[in-house]
C-alpha cells in the first residue's frame, strides 16, 4: 500500500511539473523553457516573456541613432575574440559563472547598467579599464577580481577568468571599447568572448532582466 502510495505521489509531481513546462507558450528553444542558475548565493531564473503581445517601449525599440557615434559594429569586431549568442550567454551562465570560472562583464556606464541588466552579470565600465598611461588606480583591484596577478613587475594571466563582454547592442561601441582597453592592458584574447547582441536583443527576445541593486 505504501508502496502504490508513493508510486502515485510521484507520477503526481511529475505531472505537475511536466504540466508547468509545457504550460509556457515562449520557450528558449523547443527543449528548454527557462534557466534556473544561483550566483552569489541568489537563485535566478531566466526565461523569455510570456505575453505573445509584448512590446518594448523603452529605448531600445529605437530603430536609428546618430552614426557616427552610433555606427554598428562589425560581427567580429576584433579578430581573434568570438562572437557568441543569446544560448550561448545562457551556458555561459551556467557553466561558467555559476562556477565561479567566469564573469559576464557588462561593459556600460552605470547609468545604463542601472537601468536594467542580464542576471548574473557584473558591471566593469569599459571607461574603467582605460591604461591612461599605466596610472590607473582601479585596474589592480579589478584585475584582482578578474583573477589577474602581478608577478615581478608583469600582470600574470594564467589564471585570469574568462569574460564574456556585452554592452547595449550592435550600435553601441562600449563592449568594444571594454575590450580594446583590456588588450592594451595585456588581457588574452583567448580569455574574452563578445556577446553583440547586447541588451537590445537581449530584451527584444523576451529576455529576463533584471535592475541591479
Amino acid at each position: 500500500m505504501f508502496q502504490k502510495k508513493t508510486l502515485i505521489k510521484s507520477f503526481l509531481i511529475l505531472s505537475l511539473f511536466t504540466s508547468s513546462v509545457i504550460a509556457l507558450e515562449v520557450n528558449i528553444t523547443k527543449e528548454l523553457p527557462y534557466v534556473d542558475i544561483e550566483i552569489d548565493g541568489k537563485p535566478f531564473r531566466i526565461q523569455r516573456i510570456q505575453d505573445t503581445k509584448h512590446k518594448l517601449t523603452n529605448s531600445y525599440s529605437k530603430t536609428s541613432r546618430p552614426a557616427p557615434p552610433f555606427s554598428i559594429q562589425p560581427f567580429q569586431p576584433i579578430k581573434g575574440i568570438e562572437t557568441v549568442s543569446e544560448l550561448d550567454v545562457l551556458d555561459f551562465l551556467q557553466n561558467k559563472v555559476t562556477k565561479n570560472q567566469g564573469i559576464l562583464m557588462d561593459a556600460r556606464m552605470p547609468k545604463w547598467n542601472k537601468a536594467g541588466t542580464i542576471p548574473g552579470a557584473t558591471n566593469i565600465p569599459f571607461s574603467i579599464l582605460a591604461s591612461k598611461g599605466g596610472k590607473n588606480p582601479y585596474i589592480e583591484k579589478i584585475f584582482s577580481l578578474l583573477g589577474v596577478a602581478k608577478k615581478g613587475g608583469k600582470w600574470d594571466f594564467s589564471n585570469a577568468q574568462m569574460l564574456l563582454i556585452f554592452d547595449n547592442g550592435p550600435w553601441c561601441q562600449q563592449g568594444v571599447r571594454a575590450m580594446k582597453n583590456l588588450l592594451k592592458l595585456g588581457y588574452p584574447k583567448s580569455k574574452m568572448l563578445y556577446y553583440r547582441g547586447g541588451m537590445q536583443y537581449w530584451q527584444i527576445l523576451g529576455f529576463t532582466t533584471i535592475i541591479p541593486k
